[in-house]
């Protein structure tokens, strides 16, 4: 099993809310939800949060390779809540939350789920990449943040009008006509984006948090067959540099409207046999 594997926080010296990691077969990438610690009702905090049930999930999927992935999701969160709900509130409505992209090869097929707005790209070796992006999340904060993209990343302003906005956003979260994501409750497992891919079809398989695939969504400087060369060629780390590179070059967000100027960038690059 060939996997490279790049990651860095959104700023030097800060906590690392993304997490990723590979067994013989299957691989995670999880993207923890960006909240002050002392907003989420839990004493760990996102990172533990993405950590702990990133590594419950791999365990899981690997443990038991004929449990559906949504089970072993289900599964998982609900460990990670047994885990902290004695001591942390669970209820409260800015509880840690994280996204969720898993894989698992079996014989023949590749299954993926999908769960919040983190990627997959599925490198078919006839047609190229394709992306299984969960736009739920995107589609509800195109409602809500116009007033969050006119102002200056990193201003007061927007600083305040971020913080209107993320409230908003969590009153939509885990419920219809809004958006799902990991989080207290197993159910929202139910609501991921699944399906199977043969393998003899893919040459590789790349796990994405949003803040690594931000040169094709956000920027427009990359297409998804030009992030696949350099995966290919260089590897995550230089995949990262180049957007952090755009980042530095509109740090106050006037040409590509932000929420943060950098964020957590992960990604996970497994080449397939």
């Amino acid at each position: 099993m060939r996997v490279a594997l790049g990651s860095l926080p959104a700023e030097p010296g800060r906590e690392n809310e993304d997490f990723a990691a590979a067994a013989p077969g299957a691989a995670v990438l999880l993207d923890g939800a960006s909240v002050a610690k002392a907003e989420t009702g839990c004493t760990h905090g996102v990172a533990w949060f993405s950590a702990t049930l990133g590594g419950l999930l791999l365990s899981t999927i690997t443990a038991h390779p004929a449990r559906p992935l949504a089970n072993c999701l289900a599964d998982a969160i609900g460990v990670v809540r047994s885990l902290h709900e004695d001591g942390c509130d669970l209820v409260h409505r800015a509880s840690p939350t994280s996204t969720v992209v898993a894989v698992r090869a079996g014989a023949e097929a590749l299954e993926y789920l999908v769960l919040g707005d983190s990627s997959l790209l599925l490198a078919d070796k006839a047609t190229g990449p394709t992306a299984v992006t969960d736009r739920r999340l995107d589609d509800v904060g195109k409602r809500l943040r116009g007033r969050v993209d006119a102002l200056p990343t990193g201003s007061p302003e927007h600083a305040a009008a971020l913080a209107k906005y993320r409230d908003a956003l969590t009153g939509l979260r885990n419920r219809p006509g809004g958006f799902w994501i990991a989080g207290p409750e197993p159910d929202a497992a139910e609501h991921a984006l699944t399906g199977t891919v043969p393998l003899e079809a893919l040459s590789s398989v790349t796990l994405l948090s949003d803040g690594a695939t931000r040169l094709v969504d956000r920027f427009g400087l990359a297409t998804w067959p030009e992030t696949l060369a350099v995966l290919g060629s260089a590897g995550p780390v230089e995949l990262i540099r180049r957007v952090r590179e755009a980042e530095a070059s509109d740090p106050d967000g006037r040409r590509w409207p932000r929420g943060k100027a950098h964020d957590d960038a992960t990604a996970l690059h497994w080449l397939l046999p």
